[in-house]
């Protein structure tokens, strides 16, 4: 075999291997590997790897994901790490945090004390009672097209309509802790699905 043919068979290798890697449309992806920050950007805040979860400890800003998402569906479990008055949440969609302002102007899945789970700005965006003070909870948040639904603890929290904006946008956890205390994260997943008709 001569010197071109082996080069051709390994470029087409990595290829294929490329291929095999990269997710499709429904599969479902890790996006924290409980080791470190790769695939993350921290803006503005501190946060960290600690016991195999992403601890934010201190500040105001973003733990945002380097790459940008349309529809999807994204699992993750949080825990707060205040007695009282905890204040965190994630948003999406967004592409930008306007200027002056540390985090974006929408949308948030909140989790602050009594809201959480909310999205202020859509309309049938809430409910009450599903969480579990001082304990892991599991949000389950699907975005589809101009909708959204949530499960909280393996519970349907709400379903709603009226997304606009972005139709594909990042996605981050927000560090509050001046106001909101520190909050965990740990089994982050993200299942990117095919854009809404």
């Amino acid at each position: 075999m001569n010197r071109t043919s082996i080069c051709f068979f390994t470029l087409a290798a990595l290829v294929s291997l490329a291929a095999v890697a990269a997710p499709t449309a429904g599969e479902r992806v890790s996006v924290f590997n409980g080791k470190d920050l790769s695939g993350w950007t921290v803006e503005k805040c501190e946060a960290k790897v600690d016991g195999g979860d992403i601890l934010i400890q201190d500040g105001n800003g973003l733990v945002q994901t380097e790459k940008k998402y349309g529809d999807f569906v994204m699992e993750f479990e949080w825990k707060a790490l205040a007695a009282d008055n905890w204040d965190s949440g994630v948003y999406f969609r967004y592409d930008a945090v306007p200027p002056k302002r540390v985090w974006p102007s929408k949308y948030q899945a909140n989790l602050r004390k009594g809201m959480e789970g909310n999205v202020e700005g859509l309309e049938g965006a809430t409910s009450t009672g599903l969480i579990k003070a001082g304990e892991w909870n599991t949000f389950k948040l699907t975005v589809k097209g101009d909708k959204a639904e949530l499960e909280i603890n393996g519970s349907p929290a709400w379903k709603a309509a009226g997304l606009d904006g972005p139709k594909s946008g990042f996605i981050a956890l927000q560090a509050e802790v001046a106001t909101g205390g520190q909050h965990r994260f740990r089994n982050i997943y993200i299942t990117e699905l095919k854009a809404a008709d």
